[in-house]
């Protein structure tokens, strides 16, 4: 390579060399070169570049996706006068922006963003005339936008978005008559953006101000002078009045006004301007109006949380992903499901929860095959579950909580292979649970609870290995807790920590998408609770309030990940399982009014996670184990134990008490062993001796043969008694210490 010294363009990607410095010595012979590309080639150190690189030719510098974590070397100073581009995103790069790439007064391109970069962006910024592409986004910049970004007259992007930054947006953003790409969301940004800050912006195409605190503040004549083709504005605030600039907007193919407090009417040209929209989102507003007569066209549409009344709108084939939840629907669910217009769409995600939607369960699913994720809960729907649901092969998620569903859960749904959530709790349901929900293989949510369930717990569950929710509360459930729940082994391992296998990206055909997130309503620690982006990391096993007898089995303690455990309000009987203390991730126990008896094992009081605790009417005895948990739970937790005692019960241990449930320091469970050993050492010796001493009372020959021979060796036979016995004693007492 060292004769190809005319190269000018060079590429390394993805070339993972040992030695930096040996590939960089073969760089120095090409005095010509004008672009080095090196991405993802684990480069961990930018400072032999220094060395190596002939930086007076030098115009186009990638290094993203590599490993440099340190501060960017002060040698960016010989680059002034040659470099135009300069791309180190995606490093972990530490420290602030030096001087000397501000002084780059050629830069057309700068991208530093996705690094640990710190400070504030410098008024210097303003010197890059010539910039076209400013990202520094996802970064930790702090401060407010410099006022001489309004000199940099050819901007095209500013990337600004995931940092720190505060104070107001400057007006002089408005002077960047070429800018098309603003996003400054996620920062605390503050103040009012009005018209100024949009003078001049013509060319603009996409604007992304969400989650800042931003108040956009516009006349409602206003007429913008963009077209905008992505409008993302979610938690600023925009209301109460409807926007009514959107109506000059004729390209639009995203719009998030979700979180703008808005409290208006949407207006009538509204639903016919969106009929080219690939994703509506305007969740969690107060946004009124009736759209029975609507018919919606866009392929993910969220208009849930708002005051939307009427029956159901009509939608288009378009539509893939619907969310209503939260509203003021009506009427039959069936007349929305079933109407011709409906049938044969491509729809995936339908959630309709929390309306006021009456009538039975449909029968016509057959049209509605592609359905992944339903969620008909909380509405007025009665009847059964009806067989055709079996159809819905690729569902993964049900939802039909907190309805007048009625009869038992029909065997065709068994077909949804897939299901790996299935919620239908809160339902006058009846009969048994079904063996065949083992087959569902694919199930981690399980929610059954509060309907009229009987019989015994299938042993079939415990097939379901990757099951994180057992919900079975609320039932008339009868039988022993199957000892074979310690194969659930989803509950046996950690939880990876970025994992979230309960949000789904929808992708459009049009390259929009939009993100459905799980939502599940558990009582974890006596307090009902939603969960949603959190789901993945609950491990519950509900069983309270049913007829279950028996004692709890050992073998639960084999579940270590289990962060809930309930199995308060049944029959139980028996001692509490000696190991619980190994399931080191519980958070809130609760086995009140059972017929549990026996001390508190001391191992309960090392579960540091624990923050609920509640064996309240048992019938429990001996004293509360010390420890750093067991004490801070008040005496509602063991109330109803007439034989507990010690804090923070009032009732005071009585002596023989103090030393029940009691591990001396330094004292283990094999020295129990010990003890119990020499104890019964004890006793054997006692029974030995008197069984000699008793055939000497009553036999007269071999007592008087015995005290002859006793007279002649008498002195031995003292000294080895009085040994023995002093031997025993003091084992005894080191026992009973």
């Amino acid at each position: 390579m060292s004769n190809l010294s005319s190269i000018q363009y060079l590429d390394f990607s993805r070339s993972k060399h040992q030695s930096e410095v040996g590939w960089l010595h073969i760089m120095s012979t090409f005095p010509s070169l004008s672009t080095l590309i090196a991405y993802e080639c684990e480069l961990v150190n930018l400072n032999p570049f220094l060395g190596f690189v002939n930086f007076t030719s030098l115009q186009h510098l990638d290094l993203t996706d590599n490993l440099f974590n340190h501060e960017i070397p002060n040698w960016f100073s010989n680059l002034t006068t040659s470099l135009l581009y300069l791309d180190l995103s995606r490093n972990f790069l530490r420290g602030e922006i030096p001087p000397s790439i501000f002084n780059s007064l050629k830069l057309k391109s700068l991208d530093l963003h996705s690094n640990k970069l710190i400070g504030k962006i410098p008024e210097s910024l303003g010197q890059l005339k010539h910039l076209t592409d400013l990202g520094l986004d996802n970064n930790s910049f702090s401060g407010p936008i410099p006022s001489s970004i309004g000199n940099l007259s050819s901007l095209l992007g500013l990337y600004l978005s995931h940092n720190q930054l505060n104070g107001a947006i400057p007006k002089t953003l408005g002077l960047l008559s070429n800018l098309s790409d603003l996003d400054v969301a996620n920062n605390f940004l503050t103040g009012t953006v009005d018209e100024e800050h949009f003078a001049k912006l013509s060319n603009l195409y996409d604007l992304d101000i969400s989650y800042t605190h931003l108040f956009f503040n516009v006349k409602s004549n206003w007429v913008p002078p963009f077209q905008l083709h992505h409008i993302t504005m979610s938690s600023c605030k925009i209301g109460p009045n409807f926007p009514m600039w959107l109506k000059t907007q004729r390209f639009v193919e995203v719009l998030d006004l979700s979180k703008s407090e808005i409290a208006d009417k949407a207006p009538g040209w509204f639903w016919n301007w969106t009929s080219n929209i690939e994703r509506i989102d305007l969740s969690d507003n107060q946004i009124e109006g009736d759209v029975s007569d609507i018919v919606l066209n866009s392929p993910i549409i969220n208009l849930r949380s708002n005051h939307f009344k009427g029956q159901m709108p009509q939608l288009s084939t378009k539509v893939m992903e619907l969310h209503l939840a939260n509203n003021s629907f009506s009427g039959p669910i069936s007349s929305f499901m079933c109407q011709k217009v409906n049938i044969y769409i491509d729809l995936r995600v339908l959630d309709v929860s929390n309306n006021l939607l009456t009538g039975a369960l449909p029968h016509c699913w057959e049209y509605w095959q592609s359905l992944t994720h339903l969620d008909l809960g909380s509405n007025d729907i009665s009847g059964r579950i009806p067989y055709s649901m079996g159809s819905l092969v690729a569902l993964q998620s049900l939802h039909l909580q907190n309805n007048r569903i009625s009869g038992d859960i029909p065997s065709s749904l068994k077909k949804c292979s897939d299901l790996s959530l299935i919620d239908i709790g809160e339902n006058p349901l009846s009969g048994a649970i079904p063996p065949w929900i083992g087959e569902m293989t694919s199930l981690t949510i399980l929610r059954l609870s509060s309907n009229g369930f009987k019989g015994h717990i299938p042993l079939q569950i415990c097939q379901l290995s990757s099951l994180i929710v057992l919900d079975l509360a609320n039932n008339s459930l009868s039988g022993h807790i199957p000892t074979c729940l310690k194969n659930i082994s989803a509950m046996t391992i950690p939880t990876p920590r970025f994992e979230d296998q309960y949000s789904y990206k929808m992708e459009a055909d049009y390259g929009s998408y939009g993100t459905y997130h799980e939502n599940l309503k558990l009582v974890p620690k006596g307090m009902e609770l939603e969960y949603e982006e959190n789901l993945a990391f609950v491990k519950i096993i509900d069983l309270s309030s049913n007829k279950l007898s028996g004692s709890i089995p050992s073998e639960i303690s084999v579940l270590s990940e289990l962060c809930f455990l309930n199995l308060s309000r049944n029959q139980l009987i028996g001692k509490i399982p000696k190991k619980i203390g190994i399931m080191k991730k519980l958070e809130s126990i609760d086995l009140s009014q059972n017929h549990l008896s026996g001390e508190i094992p001391l191992s309960l009081s090392s579960l540091t996670f624990l923050s609920h605790l509640n064996l309240s009417y048992n019938n429990l005895s001996g004293k509360i184990p010390l420890g750093t948990q067991l004490q801070t739970f008040d005496a509602l937790s063991y109330i109803g134990n007439p034989q507990l005692c010690g804090n923070p019960l009032p009732r005071n241990c009585t002596i023989g008490e103090e030393y029940q449930n009691r591990t001396p320091i330094g004292k283990t469970e094999e020295d129990s062993n010990n003890s119990n050993f020499y104890i019964g050492m004890g006793v054997g010796f006692a029974v030995g001796f008197w069984a000699v001493c008793g055939v000497l009372f009553f036999n007269r020959t071999w007592r008087h043969a015995y005290f002859k021979f006793f007279d002649d060796v008498k002195d031995w036979v003292y000294v080895t008694i009085v040994l023995n016995v002093n031997w025993l004693l003091e084992k005894l007492r080191s026992c009973h210490l």
